[in-house]
């Protein structure tokens, strides 16, 4: 505990426990839409996407991260637009711009001048890099995320779960689908530092998973989604700093720990109920 204690006095500890933090409340609130939407495979799209984003940001030298944020956002909104439109199947709109953003990434990460970049981070994740520019954009994305959900809530509930019944009432089912992909993929793209590319889908949809054990009540769900979040990144955190292994790999393996152990929990509780 003692060694626990002392850690907080770094500072670079100090800003991952304030990036789990965030991370939890900007996941659990946009990962709740994303579960209850069933749009889980839409998110895991524009997470590989915003591959090609990190690409042109380190080809044209400036930060990848709002390569990726323009890259993502651009999809997101795509993705829904083909999706309401009808045009083309969901599944073959996803593939083409996962392979699509995945491709120009590799493209001009190759044609980047110099020693090829180092993509552990984007890829794997490195919450202890994160510095205090990474949590001033996540805090704001946070903001608007809670002021935009605190506003439109009722509206969200209808819209994640009866799209048409929402349509019937006049709710701006459109406008409010395009805003809440274009704050699910910024979620991603602010999230990456934390748990990287390839294993940031599951801080989108574990905590809501486990959440959704115990409660089936929509606020209920965001809020469980974000005690669990945290729990999970502190755990995993701690975890990888004594043991010296990959924070975002070890922190989706607490998440999966936790949503294990209550899911056994309850099973046991049902079992001895009887």
């Amino acid at each position: 505990m003692e060694g626990i204690f002392e850690l907080i006095h770094y500072q670079y500890f100090t800003n991952a426990i304030l990036a789990s933090l965030l991370a939890a409340i900007s996941c659990g609130i946009t990962g709740t839409y994303v579960v209850s939407r069933r749009i889980v495979f839409i998110s895991g799209g524009i997470t590989h996407t915003s591959f090609g984003g990190i690409g042109i940001g380190y080809f044209l030298g400036f930060n990848p991260v709002w390569g990726a944020a323009m890259f993502s956002v651009l999809s997101g909104l795509g993705i829904e637009y083909f999706t309401r439109k009808g045009n083309i199947r969901n599944d073959s709109v996803i593939a083409m711009v996962w392979s699509l953003g995945m491709a120009i990434g590799v493209i001009f990460i190759y044609l980047t001048p110099g020693y090829a970049p180092n993509l552990m981070t984007y890829l794997f994740g490195s919450i202890l890099t994160v510095n205090s520019s990474d949590l001033y954009m996540l805090f704001a994305l946070t903001l608007v995320i809670i002021l935009f959900f605190s506003f439109f809530f009722r509206r969200i509930q209808y819209i994640s779960f009866d799209q048409e019944y929402a349509s019937s009432l006049n709710l701006h089912v459109g406008f409010i689908n395009y805003s809440l992909m274009a704050l699910v993929s910024l979620t991603i793209v602010f999230n990456i530092k934390l748990v990287g590319i390839i294993l940031l889908l599951s801080m989108l949809t574990i905590p809501q998973n486990a959440a959704n054990l115990i409660t089936k009540d929509y606020k209920k769900i965001i809020f469980l989604s974000i005690l669990i979040g945290f729990a999970g990144s502190l755990c995993g955190l701690v975890i990888s700093y004594f043991l010296n292994i990959p924070s975002g790999a070890t922190i989706i393996f607490s998440l999966v720990c936790i949503y294990l152990l209550m899911r056994l929990f309850l099973s046991l509780r049902k079992l001895f109920a009887q």
